[in-house]
């Protein structure tokens, strides 16, 4: 019989990883990537996986339907049945997610995994609402849209998937997923878990389903089936847009480079600690992770200092020049043009394995590499997603809110900040206009690490919705009963 984890117990467990060893890391599984089957998990064949997504629609649609038979405590029971698989296998996928991607920290996915479990909201989010006056009642219902088609990252694969089908299933949807080619393995398996619980709970036996081999061909007949009702893309700005551009309801969440700015009357030794707790957690995978940094010059001394003393290794120029070079390649455009862009075999790497790319060897304390550069430094204007930390000084608070405003580039994602100035605090709120903005605290408190609030792993900014959830994946269904059911 499974054991029952408690909303503080989770957040405990939480906390001791985050407060462990600076390097210490979890090791992955034994098995090459290879071994890694998009179909099947040590012999045992991965439920709701098609080769054709025609035919995988077909098989959501049928799941759908018999979703829909189902009362909404029903739903709720498959939901609480994936919570409870979700926390048993956590380590598992967080070990599958490491040894097929080669990214992120198996001890920090494991932690991913349980917060999702925990605090993805449910059919409690789907409450109706009614109004009455003395033309009658009118009853507001959240209802689903059917099936919804969702496109899903590299980055948090299987957290994704959970986290869409908690909230997508609770609003009464079909899930189809097209999840990106380099997690096909860690995705599928979570869709299988989805629909072991489904099962157990008497639901349908295949209620998601995904592609043994997702393409951009079997992206695009997903985006263009007429029993997709909406499209959720959790990715890069290529899928957002082409989820957009579909002509259908889409949701996109989209990318981001979030600024810390710190100010001369934070709590600097606690700042430090949170910064550099929030940049390394998962190797800075999460799209909310700090990413920059902007310090008033009369603390950067005493900010790096702290740093140094909760694992990171400071840079010298000519190091830092030395990384530029393997973490940033050139790439060549369409239009014939040369550009700096990410070197996807540095992404969600542990600092220790970037330094041996530039010749340095570093223990296992080290968990993030931080440098001084200036504003127009590529490790400022990139989002690298690697526990690399440029700090840039400046003058006050003036110069640090127009540079970070800059340097998030408009995506409006994510901001964070460090100081006791109320001032300070709302005058950078309102400038960088991010759905998320932490304040004194680690960046994974803006999803419910040790913040307040719900979490998801698909944050809507291009479009609107913020932090999704069960609501975000319904439409308004209105019933009104004029003249009656008005009793005062």
């Amino acid at each position: 019989m499974a054991i029952e984890i408690s909303e503080a117990q989770i957040s405990q467990i939480v906390e001791n990883v985050l407060r462990t060893m600076p390097g210490a890391k979890v090791a992955a599984p034994a098995e090459a990537k290879a071994e890694w089957d998009s179909t099947q998990y040590r012999g045992r064949t991965l439920t709701g996986i098609f080769t054709d997504m025609n035919t995988a629609i077909a098989a959501t649609q049928e799941g759908y339907k018999a979703l829909r038979a189902m009362t909404v405590e029903q739903r709720e029971k498959i939901i609480t049945e994936i919570r409870r698989l979700t926390r048993e296998e956590a380590h598992i996928m967080a070990q599958i997610g490491v040894a097929e991607t080669g990214m992120g920290r198996v001890d920090h996915k494991t932690a991913k995994h349980l917060l999702v479990a925990n605090k993805t909201p449910g059919t409690e989010d789907i409450q109706p609402t009614a109004r009455t006056g003395d033309s009658g009642l009118t009853l507001i219902e959240m209802a689903p849209f059917g099936l919804v088609g969702s496109i899903t990252p590299s980055t948090n694969p299987s957290e994704t998937v959970i986290c869409n089908s908690i909230g997508m299933i609770a609003a009464g949807n079909g899930v189809v997923f097209n999840p990106h080619p380099n997690a096909i393995a860690t995705s599928n398996y979570a869709v299988d878990l989805v629909n072991r619980a489904s099962k157990a709970a008497g639901g349908p036996e295949v209620l998601v389903c995904s592609m043994a081999k997702p393409t951009l061909e079997s992206a695009s007949v997903m985006q263009s089936h007429p029993l997709i009702k909406l499209l959720v893309c959790t990715g890069g700005p290529g899928v957002v847009r082409a989820v957009l551009s579909s002509g259908k309801k889409a949701i996109g969440a989209g990318a981001g480079n979030p600024p810390v700015i710190v100010d001369d009357t934070a709590d600097i030794p606690k700042a430090a600690k949170d910064i550099i707790d929030g940049c390394t957690f998962d190797n800075n995978l999460p799209c909310i992770a700090e990413k920059e940094v902007f310090a008033f010059a009369n603390i950067t001394d005493d900010l790096i200092h702290y740093m140094r003393q909760n694992g990171a290794y400071l840079l010298s120029r000519e190091q830092t020049a030395a990384l530029e070079k393997i973490v940033l390649v050139d790439q060549t455009g369409k239009d014939g043009k040369t550009r700096k862009v990410i070197n996807r075999k540095c992404v969600g790497r542990d600092a220790a394995v970037l330094m041996d790319k530039i010749g340095v060897k570093v223990d296992s304390s080290v968990r993030c590499l931080i440098c001084e550069t200036d504003f127009n430094h590529l490790f400022v204007q990139e989002e690298l997603m690697m526990p690399i930390l440029p700090i840039v000084r400046v003058r006050d608070i003036d110069e640090a809110i127009d540079l970070a405003v800059k340097a998030e580039h408009g995506n409006r994602h994510t901001a964070h900040m460090h100081s006791k100035n109320v001032d300070h605090l709302t005058r950078f709120a309102r400038a960088v206009e991010t759905t998320i903005f932490v304040k004194n605290a680690p960046s994974y408190a803006g999803i419910g690490f040790g913040g307040e609030g719900h979490t998801t792993f698909t944050i809507a900014g291009p479009t609107g919705e913020g932090i999704t959830s069960a609501r975000s994946f319904t439409r308004q269904r209105r019933c009104v009963m004029a003249d009656s059911f008005h009793i005062i």
